[in-house]
């Protein structure tokens, strides 16, 4: 029914000098490439049911390729299958499969490059060595599709979803898994991630590099081999995600390195290795997020400073906080901590003594990662109960004066 409204839609413009070309076994244009050759701007290419093999097609007019319900593309593991150049093109409803592999060239299914307002929706991509390819392109529109790699190594696999250089993206309602990064993003300004699902990928679900004033919203990262890593980058937003099941010796569920100026509200951390890690990461905002059933809740390096966590519920965590250092220039405030036994005697909600979320053997397990084995044996809850009366190696001033009695509402 939908194919039908917007073959009509496309109808009535037909008039104005826009036309549909019909292409496809059967019709007076057979081949895509014949297609393309014969579009003008404005044209819409309705490509009919089959499977074209037909080498990489270069589309450059504004035109609209616009498939049917089974109409594939097939690169013979041999090139790409699409590249684009211009502006106001839209490619839609296309499965797309076996791209070729070239490192040295970054094949793709689809690639953009020297674009702009640029439609990718409602495709199917599977077995590309990089799925979506977009380089040097402004407001590219990437929604509700399809990707799925057969991943082998991280050499041999590209990303899902792949922006460099590139400012006012939208990245909606994809999914992603078997990638070496699900979604990946360098030097890309004032663009947004959202509802998006990345997962089982071999590195990342999403890596974000010196990529400013960007949002990533209402996403979830699940089963990744090291979660997100969000690295040398300002003004970034980061609410409403889910960080789930990340685990592996150096998984996590957001990597925080050389960030500063930003927000990380209202996202769940469930059972990741570590629910944070934080390195090098000034003027940060960590308020209004679940961590639950984490190996470390957050580690938070002695390299950050001045950020603010506060409002956050601590629930089932092996380890809540962790640092590398005896000073802490960060503050912690109302947070709720499952492990603080205070009490309350104005009953205003908020603990009447200071909470130090990191534990004695927290520490010794930071210094000799090796001692790990130790844990919730007797003797470590003799250690923990005497530095809680007399402390002497956690940091003094890494405390939550303000202890919550009743976990905040998110």
């Amino acid at each position: 029914m939908r194919l039908v409204i917007t073959i009509l839609l496309l109808l009535a413009i037909t008039t104005a000098g826009a036309r549909i070309i019909v292409t496809g076994k059967g019709q007076p244009v057979k081949t895509l490439k014949e297609a393309v050759a014969l579009a003008k701007d404005g044209d819409t290419i309705l490509l009919k049911n089959g499977i074209y093999k037909e080498g990489n097609i270069l589309i450059t007019r504004s035109v609209i390729l616009l498939g049917e319900s089974n109409t594939i593309l097939d690169g013979d593991n041999k090139t790409e299958l699409i590249t684009i150049s211009g502006r106001n093109i839209t490619i839609k409803k296309i499965q797309f499969q076996n791209a070729g592999y070239s490192a040295l060239n970054d094949f793709a299914s689809i690639k953009v490059i020297d674009a702009s307002n640029i439609l990718l929706e409602q495709n199917t991509i599977s077995n590309s060595y990089f799925a979506i390819h977009i380089s040097n392109t402004s407001y590219c529109s990437i929604r509700n599709n399809k990707i799925s790699g057969n991943p082998t190594s991280e050499q041999l696999t590209g990303n899902g979803i792949h922006l460099w250089k590139s400012s006012h993206a939208l990245i909606e309602n994809n999914y992603v898994s078997g990638h070496r990064d699900g979604i990946y993003f360098e030097f890309v300004t004032e663009s947004t991630i959202r509802n998006n699902r990345s997962e089982n990928n071999i590195r990342y679900g999403l890596h974000f590099m010196f990529s400013h004033s960007d949002h990533y919203i209402n996403n979830t990262f699940k089963k990744n081999g090291a979660g997100v890593a969000v690295m040398y980058s300002k003004k970034v937003i980061m609410t409403g995600n889910h960080f789930e099941e990340n685990w592996g010796p150096s998984a996590y569920g957001i990597l925080l390195k050389e960030i500063s100026d930003g927000t990380i509200s209202n996202n769940t951390f469930l059972k990741n290795t570590v629910g944070i890690y934080m390195e090098g990461s000034s003027r940060m905002e960590i308020q209004k997020n679940a961590f639950k059933n984490n190996g470390w809740a957050m580690k938070v390096q002695a390299s950050c400073d001045d950020n603010n966590i506060h409002h956050n519920n601590f629930n089932g965590n092996s380890f809540d906080i962790a640092t590398n250092g005896t000073m802490m220039l960060n503050k912690f405030f109302n947070n709720y901590w499952d492990k603080y036994e205070g009490y309350d005697i104005n009953k205003d909600g908020i603990g009447d003594v200071p909470y130090h979320p990191v534990s004695m053997y927290a520490m010794i397990v930071e210094q000799n990662p090796t001692t790990l084995i130790l844990m919730r044996s007797f003797m470590v809850s003799i250690l923990d109960k005497a530095e809680k009366a007399i402390p002497s190696l956690t940091p003094e001033n890494l405390r939550d004066d303000k202890p919550m009695m009743k976990p905040n509402a998110l």
